[in-house]
């Protein structure tokens, strides 16, 4: 027959020190139910009824002090908080929600956390949110729809505050659908317009062109466009940019844009792909890229090959990440405001989260290219006007 545990004069002494103890109480009458006794070394979960009972106060007066502190005696508030830290007691943040109907916590949802940019974004917006004592959840969709979704409904029955979103889906459907539940969703790195959502973005079709425009510049004629899946809202708006420039510098001469798309915006695949726009007639004597990762892994397989850079092939990045400038050679790469970016979504977000009449808002970025030794101006130039004529 199992037997319940009892707290005893000497047990609770010996966890509590100097403690005053007026009765022995078994747990089950202390509503801690009525299991069998824990195994050796294993300890309860300590209660607010611990702490009522070293600070000799009620259960109601516990729960002033971490609710309504200022309305409890500052000689008493002090034994209650000293009781806290003596038992190391952690108030039921779940039990608290349900009573105040606010979590205090905002979930993030990522197209990839592993990415840099995001990293950033996250730095910026969880510097506003912290000085209003929001704490962040964050999640990684990988890129995945199925993903995205659980994470909406793990967050949705977490009851978190609001969301900020870099979603994966082009109709945007799953966020506007948090927004019609009640929880105040603001798109990340996305143009909310169609769907009445708050969102804090970058003009994606424009830093393509001025990538796109600066390999033309310089003279490249073939250029390769290493680039996500079509159902990521960023790659198809900046295989827009990249044709826009490419229509233009026909229009000044002969100019040839060949994609090349892989299936993730990773490190991994941009040098996978590399023996692709090897492969490409007429070679390219340069590459844009989606976003750094990618330009990473193609650089990578670009030396791995023997082509040299700049010289052989110009690269330009996407994001300006910060390991942009530490590469050898430093990568050329479109800079968007990523810091700026995340700070401006978590102010939108907090009008949402106050309930206050509030005009839903896009907040669009200029991007800008940083000129960096990877897209240098070099004999590839005059070798590729050579090698690929007027087409």
């Amino acid at each position: 027959m199992s037997r319940r545990p009892v707290t005893s004069d000497r047990s609770f002494r010996s966890s509590y020190p100097g403690a005053p103890v007026h009765r022995v109480t078994p747990l089950s009458a202390a509503g801690q139910g009525t299991g069998p006794a824990l195994g050796a070394g294993a300890k309860r979960r300590v209660t607010i009824r611990d702490v009522a009972k070293l600070a000799q106060v009620s259960l109601g007066t516990v729960s002033n002090v971490l609710n309504n502190p200022s309305s409890v005696a500052t000689t008493t508030r002090k034994r209650v908080l000293d009781a806290i830290n003596t038992t190391g007691f952690v108030r039921s943040t779940a039990a608290h929600q349900l009573r105040v109907g606010k979590s205090r916590t905002i979930g993030v949802v990522l197209l990839d956390i592993a990415n840099p940019f995001f990293a950033e974004i996250v730095r910026g917006a969880e510097h506003v949110l912290r000085e209003r004592d929001y704490v962040l959840i964050l999640c990684s969709s990988d890129e995945s729809a199925e993903r995205e979704q659980r994470y909406f409904r793990v967050l949705e029955e977490h009851r978190v505050d609001g969301l900020l979103v870099s979603p994966v889906e082009r109709d945007l459907a799953g966020a506007a659908a948090l927004m019609a539940h009640g929880i105040p969703t603001v798109l990340l790195d996305r143009d909310g317009t169609t769907r009445g959502l708050c969102s804090a973005s970058v003009d994606d079709v424009r830093g393509a062109e001025l990538a796109a425009d600066h390999l033309f510049e310089l003279g490249h004629r073939a250029i390769a466009f290493v680039n996500g899946p079509a159902t990521i809202r960023q790659c198809t708006d900046r295989r827009e940019g990249a044709r826009r420039s490419t229509r233009r510098a026909a229009r000044r001469g002969a100019a040839l844009l060949r994609e090349v798309v892989v299936n993730a915006l990773t490190m991994e695949h941009g040098e996978g792909a590399v023996a692709r726009l090897l492969g490409l007639e007429p070679r390219p004597s340069a590459v844009m890229c989606a976003n750094d990762l990618l330009a990473l892994g193609v650089l990578r397989g670009l030396a791995a090959a023997g082509i040299g850079v700049p010289d052989d092939m110009a690269v330009v990045g996407y994001d300006d990440v910060a390991f942009a400038s530490m590469l050898s050679p430093s990568l050329t790469s479109v800079r968007q405001p990523k810091y700026e970016l995340g700070v401006v979504a978590a102010e939108l977000l907090l009008e949402e989260v106050a309930g206050l009449p509030h005009e839903h808002r896009t907040i669009r970025f200029e991007p800008e290219l940083v000129v960096r030794a990877s897209s240098t101006p070099g004999s590839v130039v005059t070798a590729a006007l050579h090698r690929v004529g007027t087409y």
